[in-house]
């Protein structure tokens, strides 16, 4: 094999132009989105972010991240992850009143706002976080697949997308799998397609935030110049209200 020699080519194909699609399908989403981000920052507000089972990556991608916001939350269970326990971990996920156990300490407020990671968004603990963070007026952004969810098992009697307060869609398919177009059997996109959406919203954000004048609470990578004394300053800000800094 030589250096040229690409495999797959036709999912590296399928993949920008997924992208391409939930970039264009969720502008005006993404735009809203950055606005009530940018109101939270400036009302000193916490961003939440959670998930379960592999949306667990789109919340690691949201914290302590360098470029990322400083005064975002993650809320989770380890038995959610499936490193701690793979068949558990679905388990979990689907266990009405986990939701209530993870959002007891957190002190949701009406000038924060909580993301909630599910490209299924049908299993008890995603949507009953997102009806407990209304319920305490908090606006609830769903980063899920509305194709996926209604074609999955309503677990909750509803879906994340049916109680958020805006839907970014990742357009996943059912089943998630990709590759080969004709018969799927591998090749999962949620992962890629969420991060993206965050990022293209840390982009809005950016820019708004430019715009108006907003400073934004922005990580430093630890290993660049200037790094550990800039996040220092945003640790002493932080830590005492995002426990996982510690």
């Amino acid at each position: 094999m030589t250096t040229d020699t690409v495999t797959g080519s036709d999912y590296g194909n399928l993949v920008r132009t997924h992208l391409t699609r939930v970039e264009q399908h969720n502008a005006a989403a993404l735009d809203d989105v950055a606005e009530l981000v940018l109101a939270a920052v400036q009302a000193d507000g916490t961003i939440l972010t959670a998930g379960a089972g592999h949306s667990l990556a789109a919340v690691a991608e949201t914290f302590y991240r360098a470029g990322g916001l400083a005064c975002v939350r993650p809320i989770y269970h380890p038995e959610l992850l499936p490193m701690h326990g793979a068949i558990s971990s679905t388990a979990a996920e689907r266990r009405t009143g986990l939701a209530n156990e993870v959002l007891r300490d957190a002190g949701l407020a009406p000038h924060d706002v909580l993301f909630v990671f599910s490209t299924s968004g049908v299993n008890p603990y995603p949507v009953e976080l997102a009806i407990e963070a209304a319920d305490a007026g908090c606006p609830v952004v769903a980063v899920t697949s509305v194709t996926a969810s209604a074609s999955a098992p309503r677990r909750a009697g509803t879906t994340l997308a049916e109680v958020a307060t805006v839907v970014l869609d990742n357009l996943v398919p059912s089943g998630d799998s990709t590759y080969p177009a004709e018969a799927p059997v591998t090749a999962a996109v949620s992962t890629l397609a969420t991060t993206f959406l965050w990022n293209l919203l840390m982009v809005r954000l950016v820019d708004k935030a430019t715009d108006q004048g907003v400073e934004l609470p922005l990580w430093r990578s630890a290993n660049v110049e200037g790094g550990d004394t800039a996040n220092a300053d945003l640790l002493r800000r932080y830590q005492n209200r995002i426990p996982q800094l510690g």
